[in-house]
C-alpha cells in the first residue's frame, strides 16, 4: 500500500483533541497529519480584543503542549499559508470545523474554491454547535427570530455523541513554527494580573471547569445564576468560545449528571440561537435588527461613557460589574443586563459603545453572543427586552444581591455601609456616611444621572421613534 499524502487539519476556534470532528475524520483516514493554526485570520472588523488575545495565548500553549509541540503556527494570509504547506509537503486534503461569523463564512468559501481549483480535497465539519443555523426553521422556512419556539425545536434534536478518548494521531512536526510567545498576545502593561487565579485556558481547564460546575452549582443553577455574589454559574463561556470543549459534550455531561440540568442547557441553546441570528442577519453586528432604532436619538457623552467603563458612575451595582469585568475579563450575566440597561437607557448611549467595550474586555467575547446580548438589552434585536423595560439598578441589587456582598467585593469604598445604603449611598443619612468614612463626590462618586428622570427621558425618546 502506498504512503498516504498528508492531511492538513486547519484549527481555528477548536483547540481540543476530544470531540473534534475535523480532527477525528482526518485521523480515521490514516494519513499523517499537519495540525495548523494561522494567527490573525479572524477578520478585520471584529478582530479579537485584548482579553480574548490573553486567553488565546494560553489556550494555544495548552494545545501545543497536548500534541508535544507538533502544532504548526503561521501568521500570513491563510490561503497563502495553506498553498505553501501543500507545495512543501504534498498534502492533498484540508479539513476544518466550520465558523459562522459573516467574515469567516466568506473567507472559507473563497479558500475552499481556490483549493478545489488546485485539485485539493476540502472537507468541513460541525465542531462548534449542537444544531447548526440552517437545521432549524419555522413552518414558513424562515430562520427563527423568537427564542422560545426555536428552543422547542432545538431540544428535540439528537446531538453528536461525546467521545471518551481523543483519537490516535500520526503527527508531522514542524521546525519552522512561530512560537506562541512571539504572537504578541499578552499585554505589555500588565492589566491582566487578575486573570491568572480565575481562569485555566485549554482543554484540560475546560473539563475541570465543567466538572466543578456539575459538582457545586448545577442543581441550584436556575436560582444561583441570578445571584452575582454566589458562584452559581458555569463560567464555561470562554472555553466554549475557543472550542476547548464541544457544546454537545457539555450538554450530555450535564444531563447525565443532574435532573436539574435543563435551565443550563437552555443557555447553550440561547448561545446557538444567537449564532443563528448572526448567520442570517450578518449586519446586526453594527446595525439594529429592528430598523426603527436606526433613528433613535442616542447621546454621545464621552465623559459618561468613560465613567461607565471605569466603574465610576456612582451606581454601586453598575460600578461593581464594570470593575469585575476589568479585573477578571468576565461579568456575571445578571449584572451584564443591569450595566447594559443603564448604559443604553439611563445614559441613552448607543448599544455599540457597550458591545465594543465588552468585546475588548471579555475573555469570552463571542461575536454572536455579544451582538445578540446588546441588541436584546437595548430593545432593538430579536426576541428583545422591550425598550420600556428599564432595569432599576437599585431594585435589581436589592433582589439579587440582598446583602450587598457583590457590591462590597468590587466597590470596597462602601464596605462599612449597611447593605441597604451600599445599594444607594446617595440615599444614606449623613450620619451613616460619616460613620463609614465616606464623603460622596470624594470617596465615592455621586450618581452620574438621576435614575427616575433618566428613565423618563429614555421612554420619551422611545415614544418618538416607535
Amino acid at each position: 500500500m502506498s504512503q498516504k499524502n498528508p492531511t492538513i487539519v486547519w484549527l481555528r476556534r477548536d483547540l481540543r483533541l476530544r470531540d473534534n470532528p475535523a480532527l477525528e475524520s482526518a485521523a480515521d483516514s490514516g494519513a499523517p497529519l499537519i495540525l495548523l493554526y494561522v494567527h490573525g485570520c479572524e477578520g478585520d472588523k471584529w478582530s479579537p480584543g485584548a482579553a480574548s488575545q490573553w486567553w488565546l495565548h494560553f489556550s494555544l500553549e495548552a494545545f501545543a503542549d497536548s500534541v508535544d509541540d507538533k502544532l504548526w503556527i503561521r501568521t500570513a494570509e491563510p490561503l497563502a499559508v495553506l498553498q505553501n504547506i501543500i507545495a512543501r509537503t504534498g498534502a492533498d486534503t484540508v479539513v476544518w470545523n466550520r465558523q459562522y461569523e459573516p467574515e469567516m463564512v466568506a473567507r472559507d468559501k473563497r479558500i475552499r474554491k481556490c483549493l478545489a481549483d488546485d485539485g485539493i480535497a476540502v472537507q468541513s465539519f460541525n465542531g462548534a454547535m449542537c444544531v447548526e443555523p440552517w437545521e432549524l426553521e419555522t413552518q414558513k422556512g424562515d430562520p427563527y427570530r423568537v427564542f422560545t419556539p426555536y428552543y422547542r425545536k432545538w431540544k428535540e434534536r439528537t446531538f453528536s455523541e461525546a467521545e471518551d478518548e481523543p483519537p490516535t494521531l500520526n503527527l508531522i512536526a514542524d521546525n519552522e513554527t512561530v512560537k506562541v510567545g512571539d504572537l504578541g498576545l499578552l499585554p505589555a502593561i500588565r492589566w491582566d494580573r487578575g486573570f491568572y487565579n480565575v481562569w485555566t485556558p485549554g482543554e484540560v481547564g475546560a473539563h475541570q471547569a465543567l466538572e466543578s460546575f456539575i459538582e457545586s452549582a448545577i442543581d441550584d443553577y436556575e436560582d444561583g445564576r441570578d445571584r452575582p455574589a454566589v458562584d452559581g454559574t458555569s463560567r464555561m463561556s470562554p472555553h466554549l468560545h475557543f472550542g476547548e470543549i464541544a457544546p454537545w459534550t457539555v450538554a450530555q455531561r450535564c444531563r447525565s449528571a443532574s435532573d436539574h440540568a435543563e435551565p443550563f442547557v437552555r443557555e447553550l441553546a440561547w448561545r446557538e440561537f444567537s449564532r443563528q441570528m448572526l448567520f442570517y442577519f450578518p449586519s446586526t453586528t453594527d446595525t439594529p435588527l429592528n430598523d426603527k432604532f436606526a433613528e433613535f436619538p442616542w447621546h454621545d457623552d464621552e465623559d459618561a461613557l468613560q465613567r461607565w467603563q471605569k466603574g465610576q458612575t456612582g451606581i454601586p451595582i453598575v460600578d461593581a460589574g464594570m470593575r469585575e469585568l476589568w479585573t477578571h475579563g468576565w461579568m456575571h450575566n445578571r449584572v451584564r443586563m443591569i450595566v447594559g440597561s443603564f448604559l443604553t437607557k439611563n445614559l441613552t448611549q448607543h448599544w455599540l459603545h457597550g458591545a465594543r467595550w465588552f468585546w475588548d474586555c471579555l475573555v469570552d467575547a463571542d461575536l454572536a453572543n455579544n451582538t445578540q446580548g446588546w441588541q436584546w438589552i437595548a430593545g432593538c434585536g430579536a426576541d428583545a427586552a422591550p425598550y420600556f423595560r428599564v432595569f432599576n439598578p437599585v431594585l435589581q441589587a436589592e433582589k439579587f444581591d440582598p446583602k450587598s456582598e457583590y457590591i462590597k467585593r468590587w466597590v470596597p469604598e462602601l464596605d462599612k455601609l449597611s447593605a441597604k445604603h451600599a445599594r444607594a449611598p446617595w440615599e444614606a443619612p449623613r450620619t451613616a456616611l460619616e460613620d463609614a468614612g465616606i464623603e460622596l463626590g470624594t470617596d465615592y462618586p455621586r450618581p452620574i444621572v438621576d435614575l427616575k428622570k433618566s428613565r423618563e427621558q429614555a421612554l420619551s425618546a422611545y415614544s418618538k421613534v416607535k
